[in-house]
C-alpha cells in the first residue's frame, strides 16, 4: 500500500480523485450530484484573521462567498466601506486590511449569510 500519494503536480494541477470512479476530479465520468464528487462548499461563509506572508500585517479573510453565489466585488466594496480600509478580491476570497472580524460578521449576518468565525 502506497503511503505517499501525489496531491498536486505542476504539469497537471490538482490530482484529487473521485471516490466513486477513482479518476481525477476533472476527468470524472460520474453523473452530476453523485456523492463522490467534490463539493463546491457547504454554504457557510468563514471569516478569519491572517498574517502569514504579509510581513506581519493583519488581514481579515472572508472565505466561501463565491460558493453561495454572491457578487464578490459588490460585497467587498460594502465591507471595505464599512471598515474604512482597503482590500481586494483574490482567488474567490475577499481580503480586508486590518482585523475587522466582528464588524464583518455582523454585516454579513445582516445581509443574510450564514457566517462563522474561523481560526484564532
Amino acid at each position: 500500500m502506497q503511503m505517499n500519494r501525489v496531491v498536486y503536480d505542476t504539469d497537471r494541477g490538482r490530482t484529487d480523485r473521485c471516490s466513486n470512479c477513482k479518476r481525477r476530479a476533472e476527468a470524472c465520468v460520474c453523473p452530476k450530484g453523485t456523492p463522490g464528487k467534490a463539493k463546491a462548499g457547504d454554504g457557510v461563509v468563514r471569516v478569519s484573521r491572517d498574517r502569514s506572508g504579509r510581513r506581519g500585517k493583519t488581514v481579515t479573510v472572508i472565505i466561501g462567498l463565491g460558493d453561495v453565489g454572491a457578487d464578490l466585488d459588490e460585497v467587498a466594496t460594502t465591507l471595505k466601506r464599512l471598515c474604512g480600509s482597503g482590500g481586494t478580491v483574490s482567488e474567490g476570497n475577499v481580503e480586508i486590511q486590518g482585523d475587522h472580524r466582528e464588524r464583518v460578521v455582523a454585516k454579513l449576518t445582516e445581509l443574510g449569510y450564514k457566517v462563522k468565525l474561523a481560526g484564532g
